[in-house]
């Protein structure tokens, strides 16, 4: 396993904090996975984990890895094959209810 590109996250406000590490990690050729470590943010509702271009709302090349498995902790989100993470170089909380971002993390090798 490598680490293709890694980032801190911040909250997106004062409210809307958040912290710990972000990953990109290929595990085998051309298989990666997004992992969280010395993870947490502010619970609220309809959280999801997004990997984006940019760091606001997600926009079109953002792709949704799934729901905010814990607010706190250490886990892993598989990415879909076939995408190119070399374009990904954020990591995002997305709140899809509200559209209210809570945490992102810029992501560089």
């Amino acid at each position: 396993a490598r680490v293709v590109s890694a980032g801190e996250f911040s909250g997106a406000d004062d409210f809307h904090f958040g912290e710990g590490r972000a990953q990109i990690i290929e595990v085998a050729p051309d298989e990666y996975i997004l992992r969280f470590e010395a993870f947490s943010v502010r619970n609220g509702p309809d959280l999801f984990v997004y990997l984006s271009s940019d760091g606001g709302e997600p926009s079109g090349d953002a792709v949704k890895l799934g729901a905010l498995k814990a607010t706190d902790g250490a886990f892993n989100y598989e990415i879909p094959p076939g995408i190119d993470v070399s374009g990904l170089g954020y990591a995002m909380i997305w709140c899809d209810q509200f559209a209210v971002l809570f945490a992102t993390a810029p992501l560089s090798s």
